[in-house]
């Protein structure tokens, strides 16, 4: 059995169906050969078709989990994920900033899916205003990046505008993910300040679309870990995703997960 490598930690909520979430973060790590840890911000019922109860853990909880991984394990990327609420993302915040340094990737969950709730109005400033600023990568989808950028985003002239208003919220990359919007053509635009870039592929016609975002994340941040750049580290995150779309098993009633294991 090959050695793992590289060191990626995970903070976000727990899954209990193992599609989206930490339960997601943590196959998508192992698969990319990398080693996973985790910090829990929050326990979810949730199968595929919808949420229906979130737990938030206490925030010195939640903080001490990250240090408790930092030192001793360390990472060398990290991904966040669900943060619930204001007093998680203070925490999280402070433990990193308390931590060894590491490539943070924020995957900003707003809502699941099926349409609760995952993030509290509230907790978006400190959002904008501690972590994204501690980033090297942010990864919104089209519904995220309108309500960080306060924008509309119906076409894809607007996806390049976005991109470059979430730049000036402190973070180096942005890689902007398209797939809301219609057509037959799924466009991601990665933008730093050496430009946009545009990476096209054919749409995926699937229900089986659960934690698409976790997944794409943490395969992102397990590149970065093993020493990928980062154009590299996005390319090869995608096709992981899309392989694991069009070898779901076909589990579940609602959107159901990937095949974690392609």
């Amino acid at each position: 059995m090959a050695a793992l490598a590289g060191r990626v930690l995970a903070i976000g909520g727990s899954d209990p169906s193992g599609g989206a979430g930490i339960q997601a973060d943590l196959k998508t790590i192992a698969a990319f050969g990398a080693y996973g840890a985790t910090a829990i911000t929050a326990l979810t019922v949730q199968d595929t078709r919808a949420v229906t109860d979130v737990i938030v853990l206490p925030p010195g909880f939640v903080a001490g989990q990250i240090a408790a991984v930092l030192g001793d394990i360390g990472a060398d990327a990290i991904k966040t994920g669900m943060l619930a609420d204001p007093d998680v993302v203070e925490a999280v915040c402070d433990a990193l900033a308390a931590g060894p340094r590491a490539t943070l990737v924020v995957d900003p969950v707003l809502r699941a899916t099926a349409g609760r709730v995952l993030l509290a109005e509230a907790a978006l400033a400190v959002l904008k205003r501690r972590l994204l600023p501690m980033a090297a990568l942010l990864t919104p989808n089209l519904p995220e990046a309108e309500v960080l950028a306060g924008m509309a985003i119906p076409d894809l002239a607007a996806m390049h505008h976005a991109a470059e208003v979430l730049l000036t919220l402190g973070v180096p990359a942005v890689l902007l993910k398209g797939g809301h919007l219609p057509g037959d053509t799924v466009v991601d635009l990665l933008a730093t300040e050496d430009g946009v870039e545009a990476f096209s592929a054919p749409r995926l016609t699937s229900r089986h679309t659960h934690g698409t975002g976790c997944t794409l994340g943490s395969a992102i941040a397990a590149g970065l870990a093993q020493g990928a750049s980062l154009r590299d580290a996005v390319l090869r995150a995608r096709a992981f995703v899309r392989a694991a779309i069009v070898t779901a098993p076909g589990l579940g009633a609602g959107n159901g997960p990937l095949n974690h294991a392609v």
